[in-house]
């Protein structure tokens, strides 16, 4: 059995900047797995730009966000374990691994987990119709492009308005294709807005909101799909159904933490996040086993990730050293409007700031966020709308932190 001080599960962004956080915290023996064959993660697939504007100060495409933080592991000299696929992890911390060496077993001092997320199939959506060739989930379309120099199709539908999809229809478009709608069950986008603004009305692209496709047609290859109109309960009206003819669907119907590890060790998990249950160092229930970036939750934006990451990073260094802050601790609770709030148990005695992470249940236009313990108010923070597409950040000082004597609720109101 091999041993390290930290392991670091997945090699993506957050992986990598965990990694390196933990290094720089001087715990040098730190591990990364990674199932692919290099580092990167899903970004070496997201060739457009707009990554690293708040963490980097650049605006930088995929790729090369991911090169800075591979060349900041190079340069530590970050033990890496490419094309290594991790089988089991136990409340131990210790991890099986395989690849085509074999079957290998590391103890960690602590554990990172920073697996990613996967997109949702076809299968979970149980949409009517035949099977045949041309269904894809918006990411593999995107690698089979982007990476393997594949075209998908030539007349496309997009099912669902999450940020991979609008990239998408975006980069389908400039390879020639026409995206001949996008259609989004809920009557709101659930992307950025300058994805909505710079991706589909820039090329002239429908979006139908309230709308889903409701039955797939074709025999060998697709050839076309019948969309329409949902009611609030969701249920499809037949009176607006119609037929729009195609040779490809692409599914951007939200994406999935990939937990099957953290399940396995028995960490308890949060229904709404689908990630685990964690304290502002990112450690979860289970001491030692920290989780970071989409594994956690779902993020806009990959510096959040990589800020997320560092926090897990050194959360881990210091338990490692046995340094690790465990005082008193109150759960957060989302209030009227806010979906969910992470972390979801914050120590009030810590001595730093700790920022509050949260997503709302619906478009609001103006709004007041009130984040408050009991009758104390603790922050007040007002923007000019907020969506479940968007992410919202709210930084409680540590000195209202000591004033704390009870659960921490955030909640919101709507202005006129």
């Amino acid at each position: 059995m091999t041993e390290h001080q930290i392991v670091v599960i997945g090699g993506g962004p957050a992986g990598m900047a965990a990694a390196v956080a933990a290094y720089d915290q001087g715990v040098t023996d730190v591990a990364i797995i990674d199932r692919e064959a290099e580092l990167g993660g899903i970004l070496r697939q997201c060739i457009h730009n707009g990554f690293g504007l708040y963490k980097l100060g650049r605006e930088l495409t995929g790729p090369e966000y991911a090169a800075v933080y591979q060349a900041q592991v190079v340069q530590r000299g970050i033990r890496v374990y490419p094309d290594t696929m991790v089988t089991n992890l136990t409340k131990d911390r210790i991890i099986t691994a395989r690849n085509r060496q074999g079957i290998l077993q590391i103890k960690a001092g602590a554990v990172i987990l920073a697996m990613g997320c996967r997109e949702r199939s076809r299968g979970a959506l149980n949409i009517c119709g035949t099977r045949p060739a041309g269904i894809y989930s918006a990411g593999t379309a995107q690698k089979f492009i982007n990476c393997l120099g594949y075209s998908v199709g030539k007349r496309v539908v997009i099912l669902g308005s999450g940020d991979i999809g609008l990239i998408m229809a975006r980069r389908l478009s400039l390879e020639g294709a026409k995206v001949e709608a996008v259609c989004e069950i809920l009557p709101y986008s659930g992307g950025l807005t300058r994805n909505i603004v710079q991706c589909l009305e820039d090329f002239g692209i429908p979006l139908y909101l309230s709308h889903t496709v409701a039955e797939i047609h074709g025999k060998d290859r697709v050839e076309g799909v019948t969309i329409a109109q949902v009611d609030q309960n969701r249920r499809i009206l037949e009176e607006t159904k119609r037929y729009i003819p195609c040779d490809t669907l692409l599914l951007s119907c939200g994406l999935i933490p990939e937990n099957e590890l953290t399940r396995a060790a028995g960490i308890p998990m949060d229904p709404i996040t689908s990630g685990a249950l964690v304290d502002e160092h990112r450690q979860t229930q289970v001491p030692g086993i920290f989780a970071c970036g989409n594994v956690l939750q779902v993020h806009d934006l990959v510096d959040y990730v990589s800020d997320e990451a560092e926090t897990a990073g050194i959360g881990a260094a210091e338990y490692v050293r046995q340094e690790l802050h465990a005082g008193r601790a109150v759960n957060t609770v989302a209030g009227n409007g806010v979906r969910y709030v992470l972390p979801q148990q914050i120590h009030t005695d810590a001595g730093c700031d700790i920022p509050l992470f949260l997503r709302v249940t619906k478009p609001f236009g103006k709004v007041r966020f009130t984040v408050r313990s009991g009758e104390e108010v603790l922050v007040k923070l007002t923007c000019p709308k907020a969506a479940p597409g968007e992410m919202v950040r709210i930084q409680v000082k540590a000195d209202m932190l000591a004033k704390v004597t009870d659960a921490v609720t955030v909640e919101l109101e709507e202005l006129a």
